[in-house]
């Protein structure tokens, strides 16, 4: 690990974050290039490679002007792809961290899954207690956890 970095329990690189605050975009590119310099070098010791396709990086402010900005970080002579809303931990992030993308696909995946729901239970008739419980349990509770 490098040296300066402590960690609690093993070290999963396909979940790190590295996060830094500063008041000027250059001043934060420049960190963000030296640590993945710092990362470059760990990886390279342990004869690891890192994954350029899944590494991305992404800025998250709420500065309206700068919402298009994009972060220029390198990592060997190679630029990371930016991303403006990243997948981490399969939950989608936002620039400003509302979770709005994540809770719109979420809410669309419930729906179409309550739809089948709402026509089983009908106006004139409708399914018993323990079949819209067994539904609900099949189709609902699988994507809410």
């Amino acid at each position: 690990m490098p040296c300066g970095w402590s960690a609690r329990s093993r070290w999963n690189w396909q979940l790190l974050a590295i996060m830094h605050t500063g008041g000027h975009w250059q001043a934060v590119e420049e960190v963000r290039s030296k640590d993945m310099e710092t990362i470059g070098e760990y990886l390279q010791t342990w004869k690891l490679k890192l994954s350029t396709t899944n590494t991305v990086s992404t800025v998250f402010h709420l500065n309206n002007k700068e919402a298009t900005r994009q972060l220029v970080v390198n990592q060997n002579n190679q630029t990371l792809p930016f991303r403006s809303e990243p997948k981490y931990l399969a939950v989608t992030l936002d620039r400003t961290l509302t979770c709005r993308p994540h809770l719109e696909s979420f809410r669309k995946k419930l729906t179409s899954r309550v739809r089948p729901l709402r026509q089983l239970t009908g106006w004139g008739w409708g399914s018993g207690k323990t079949t819209l419980r067994t539904t609900t349990l099949a189709l609902v509770h699988s994507i809410a956890e």
